[in-house]
């Protein structure tokens, strides 16, 4: 194992191809991982994926539920990176769907050769993040951007800010960004960043002094034609804000596409806020009424989380006619039983998005009962006809889904990022339950990310309007991909075969692979 005991010096190292690090044009800074006082460090430790231990559900690796010998051609990777669990399943996953092109007689060697290149990132880089607390303390706390692939265009995918995050977990989130953002038809390629630093709990001022840290260190990785990063868990408005400002005290620059999910005042799109929400409920409302000729009207649909993609995708629910019956946090969820309210969103959009206060804090404003350390997916005796989880990656395990199907669930649709554990997939393929996977499903988000990055170069703002309609038409187009894609098969395996084609295809004209 290699210990870097520096402080504060970029260092950068290329690893050879069968070392157990990492490969490529690595940029790394060492730091005690996690959030430390400057004055009490700790010992510098692997960095080992903690999302099994901190995250609902368990990290299943595909090896473990099929045959051993299945894809020797990732036996290399599994090796590797055997330290980041939550990145291997996103990778067998794919390459479970991806088994008819690997078998294809002529083309099949050159895809296991394109997608062991893709699994590699083309750069990671690693930095320490030192800011003061209210008390005058200095902190410090991890921080990462792994730019995965520009095939397509400049690296693009959020920042996230949650105690769980680690090189392993953005790389899961930056190797599925890459084909959710191809699906969208914009030129977009695929990254991930973020850090270590848990913004629960810290005052508007701890947040900024660390936005500002993190930003003066990144802010040399961006361009508007390299990497451009927008908002995730913990990473929000407020976020966005602090981040840009240094970057313009920085550079001397205005106006510039280098982050999305901005304010309207300096450079934002209208609708990026909804996007998410709001895309994933339109794309679902079309596999539901062409897959299975039913309609939202009425539908009894649960959510999980209560972020930015859950509001707003309960909003547009309710003014489907669907009927809201959960929205949760951490700490247990929210249930109306008739379905939430206006008044009850406003409610829950008010505690989230203003005084950023817990689902329990607001039990009595709302015409719903609080079940206090119970998610959407373990609640007994409530009945769903489409479920929607919005919180975070591994939440829907085997058990849960089966759960829910027993419960009458007809359609699982992903507002968060792999919220399905391979095991919970497996039970649902089983069943016949309408599926759609996160990097179709939610890509709403990053595509009018790329409309804001449209927006800043032609140094205009769009209509509202325009750019709902632009959305919709989006989903509607990634819903045909995923449908002329499949092969007969199912949604699921349409979406990750018409992203890894397009990826795929980009790398060979780029004499990237050959």
């Amino acid at each position: 194992m290699w210990k870097l005991k520096l402080v504060g010096l970029l260092v950068v190292v290329t690893f050879d191809a069968i070392s157990h690090l990492r490969v490529g044009h690595t940029i790394v800074a060492a730091a005690p991982i996690g959030e430390q006082h400057l004055q009490k460090p700790s010992s510098h430790k692997a960095n080992i994926d903690s999302t099994k231990q901190h995250q609902p559900g368990t990290c299943i690796s595909a090896i473990n539920m099929n045959d051993e010998n299945k894809f020797p051609f990732l036996d290399e990777i599994r090796s590797k990176f055997a330290h980041q669990p939550t990145f291997l399943q996103s990778v067998e996953e794919m390459a479970l769907a991806l088994d008819p092109l690997f078998n294809d007689p002529e083309k099949g060697e050159f895809y296991k050769k394109a997608f062991v290149l893709m699994a590699e990132p083309e750069r990671v880089i690693a930095f320490r993040v030192p800011w003061m607390d209210d008390r005058g303390e200095m902190r410090f706390n991890r921080g990462w951007r792994v730019e995965f692939n520009s095939a397509l265009g400049p690296y693009k995918g959020g920042l996230r800010f949650h105690p769980t995050v680690n090189e392993g977990v953005l790389k899961f989130l930056g190797f599925e960004q890459i084909f959710k953002n191809a699906l969208t038809g914009l030129p977009l390629g695929g990254g991930k960043g973020g850090s270590d630093f848990d913004p629960k709990g810290k005052s508007d001022g701890e947040v900024r002094r660390f936005c500002e840290s993190f930003m003066t260190e990144l802010y040399r990785y961006l361009h508007p034609s390299t990497d451009v990063p927008a908002g995730d868990i913990g990473v929000g408005g407020r976020e966005i804000g602090y981040l840009y400002g240094q970057y313009k005290r920085l550079t001397n620059k205005h106006g510039e596409g280098v982050l999305t999910g901005k304010s309207l005042l300096f450079g934002g799109s209208p609708f990026r806020p909804e996007a998410t929400g709001f895309g994933l409920v339109y794309i679902s409302k079309i596999a539901i009424e062409k897959q299975l000729g039913k309609s939202l009207n009425g539908a009894r649909c649960a959510i999980s989380g209560s972020g930015n993609v859950a509001q707003y995708a309960a909003k547009k629910l309710t003014e489907f006619g669907a009927r809201v019956i959960t929205v949760s946090d951490s700490n247990g969820c929210l249930v109306f039983d008739d379905g939430m309210t206006d008044e009850d969103w406003k409610t829950v959009i008010e505690a989230k998005q203003t005084k950023r206060a817990r689902l329990y804090s607001i039990e009595n404003d709302v015409s719903g009962k609080y079940v206090p350390k119970e998610s959407p997916w373990t609640l007994e005796g409530i009945k769903y006809d489409y479920v929607f989880p919005c919180a975070t990656q591994n939440e829907i395990d085997g058990e849960a889904a089966s759960h829910l199907i027993e419960n009458g669930v007809k359609g699982v649709f992903e507002g968060a990022n792999l919220p399905t554990t391979l095991g919970g997939q497996e039970v649902i393929r089983k069943h016949g339950v309408l599926y759609i996977p996160g990097k179709a499903s939610n890509a709403g988000g990053v595509g009018v990310s790329g409309f804001e990055m449209s927006q800043n170069a032609q140094r205009l703002q769009w209509k509202p309007d325009d750019v709902d309609k632009k959305l919709q038409d989006m989903m509607a187009s990634i819903f045909d991909q995923m449908v002329c894609s499949s092969g007969g098969g199912t949604l699921e395996e349409g979406a990750n075969r018409a992203g890894f084609l397009k990826v795929v295809q980009a790398m060979k004209e780029l004499g990237s692979v050959y």
